[in-house]
């Protein structure tokens, strides 16, 4: 208790700190192919260390690359239209000795077609929600459906019997034109496939 008492008697004190503005004007220093940050810390014995000079300065800035600088600013723009600029496509000389260029080429557009949003299609006829396709089956049928085996690809029929056969176990309904039920069809596998539930069942 006698402790708290000291806790109203404490005033803290005022301290004004000295300080003084100087301009940091940073020498240059060019870095051979690359550019320099200009941060450098001098050594503490005052010896010039050649960094940039003598010395490559690591680590370095990563550059972007035009082409694919060009896509990321048209794609948030929405503008789509093939400029000048944009016609010209860099391409790597012996890219079998570049394969790190390569895969970085690879890299960037695949994170630019990742930052799209997925395409909304609109059926022109009704056609049941994912949701409703992706509920548990009856155990009835999913009993049967343990000792019957699935109809396979080898199957004697053409391609658009084939797609016929699978819509219907599936309950997609189909019309004179099977684009729209294979569009279904892809659209129910992805989700399945990218569900957490069935990944941690599998």
């Amino acid at each position: 208790k006698e402790l708290f008492q000291y806790i109203t008697r404490y005033t803290p004190q005022t301290v004004d700190l000295e300080h003084s503005l100087k301009p940091f004007i940073p020498d240059f220093i060019p870095a051979v192919g690359d550019i320099d940050a200009f941060l450098k810390v001098p050594r503490p014995d005052g010896k010039p260390d050649e960094l940039g000079l003598m010395v490559l300065d690591e680590p370095s800035v990563k550059q972007s690359n035009p082409q694919v600088l060009s896509l990321w600013l048209s794609e948030e723009n929405k503008q789509h239209q093939v400029t000048q600029h944009m016609k010209t496509v860099t391409s790597v000389a012996r890219p079998q000795l570049h394969p790190r260029a390569v895969d970085s080429w690879v890299d960037s557009i695949g994170a630019l077609h990742r930052s799209k949003p997925p395409a909304s299609v609109q059926y022109s006829r009704p056609v049941p929600d994912i949701d409703s396709l992706m509920q548990e089956w009856p155990a009835e049928l999913e009993e049967l459906l343990g000792r019957l085996q699935l109809p396979s690809a080898r199957l004697a029929c053409s391609l658009s019997q084939y797609v016929d056969i699978v819509c219907s176990l599936l309950d997609i309904p189909i019309y004179s034109s099977r684009i729209q039920s294979l569009h279904l069809l892809l659209s129910l596998y992805l989700e399945f496939r990218d569900s957490q539930h069935f990944t941690r069942r599998a």
